[in-house]
């Protein structure tokens, strides 16, 4: 077995920035305004391309079977995650593109493959990022168990991603008997050329013992930035306590304008018109099965639910926006998800505006094409 190299994300000097949920109808807006994001495979394309020529470093997909309700069925229409990632990967030259996999729904020794397929498509630039469960009714509709408690789903998830990780580093066919697996002379080939980067979302302590044991980025939401601080740095303690170095990756919304009175009027548009039974369906089934957010905050996590699915909302000129970025970073995150409410009409505004200047505050470094 030789040694593999890290792939570009992994090896970059600087905050880290992706698209978050562009192949889900309404992306990261629960609203019903009729110019909200559509999540065509022809919209998600063109989106991939202006980020893979902007510089942007990753996309990340969210994984969905059955949509919110509502008036719009929120992240009713969603694309599959691995095919997406196949057909961007296929048509850029520089971006990582992660597929959003649930353990208990996908075989790891099928997992396996496809990611190592991603990987020759793109010569190292597929991502994986692991989900361990917590919305019941999609698993309820793909006819699975879930199990209620964070331990049983977790220990599950590490045997899985084990199994992975030895067909991915392992030559030659191998037995394998655990406790949720049983395999016989299984073998993987071809196997990905690089080290696979690994991204995972936790809220409960399980979940960030597996992410800081497992990942290369911890997924988590800003509701506070004082709040924030705090936990990125007892995050940090318990990654080096692993012998690890883990990046904590977050999520924002952008609405970013030549004045701050034409953002906020942007924002407003958008977050006036929430499917409210849609954001409500979406916070509760948040709360009755996973342990993401603090409960303490929830008037504020429901208003950003419906603005931005929880995200962090940056909001204003280019200069304001750009600070808000270097507000995140000096919080202690290693890079952020941006959001639009169209991310094609509104990025390429964002890219000739607030790219620069975050260069110029040394968040990003000029970015040269592969």
């Amino acid at each position: 077995m030789t040694t593999k190299k890290n792939p570009p994300i992994l090896e970059r000097d600087q905050f880290l920035l992706g698209s978050f949920a562009s192949n889900c109808s309404g992306g990261m807006s629960v609203t019903k305004v009729p110019d909200r994001w559509d999540a065509s495979w022809e919209s998600n394309l063109t989106l991939a391309k202006m980020l893979d020529e902007a510089g942007i470093d990753f996309m990340l997909p969210i994984a969905r079977w059955i949509g919110y309700g509502g008036e719009t069925n929120f992240h009713g229409h969603v694309l599959e995650t691995m095919t997406w990632a196949a057909g961007l990967l296929a048509n850029t030259q520089n971006l990582t593109v992660f597929s959003t996999i649930h353990t208990v729904a996908n075989l790891p020794v099928v997992v396996a493959k496809q990611i190592a397929t991603l990987d020759a498509i793109s010569k190292g630039r597929a991502g994986l990022n692991i989900v361990a469960g917590w919305n019941k009714p999609e698993y309820e509709a793909l006819g699975l168990n879930l199990p209620e408690d964070h331990i049983s789903r977790y220990g599950y998830a590490q045997e899985w991603f084990d199994v992975i990780k030895k067909l991915w580093s392992h030559d030659g066919t191998f037995d394998w008997e655990g406790e949720y697996f049983k395999l016989k002379a299984v073998h993987s080939d071809p196997k990905p050329q690089v080290n696979v980067p690994i991204l995972n979302a936790a809220g409960s302590s399980e979940g960030r013992e597996f992410a800081v044991r497992n990942a290369n980025f911890l997924f988590t939401p800003a509701i506070d930035l004082a709040r924030s601080k705090a936990e990125i740095v007892k995050l940090k303690e318990q990654s080096a306590a692993a012998g690890r170095d883990v990046g904590i990756l977050t999520i924002a919304l952008v609405s970013c304008a030549p004045t701050e009175k034409e953002a906020q009027d942007h924002y407003n548009y958008f977050y006036e018109n929430s499917d409210w039974e849609a954001v409500d369906n979406l916070v509760n089934l948040q709360f009755a099965h996973a342990q993401s957010f603090p409960h303490d905050l929830l008037k504020l996590i429901r208003d950003r639910m419906a603005s931005g699915h929880g995200a962090y909302p940056l909001i204003g000129t280019p200069e304001q926006v750009a600070q808000g970025f270097v507000d995140l970073a000096e919080a202690g995150f290693s890079g952020t998800t941006i959001a639009f409410l169209d991310w094609n009409k509104e990025f390429p505004y964002f890219r000739d505006n607030v790219l620069p200047i975050l260069e110029d505050k040394g968040l990003r470094k000029p970015f040269v094409r592969q």
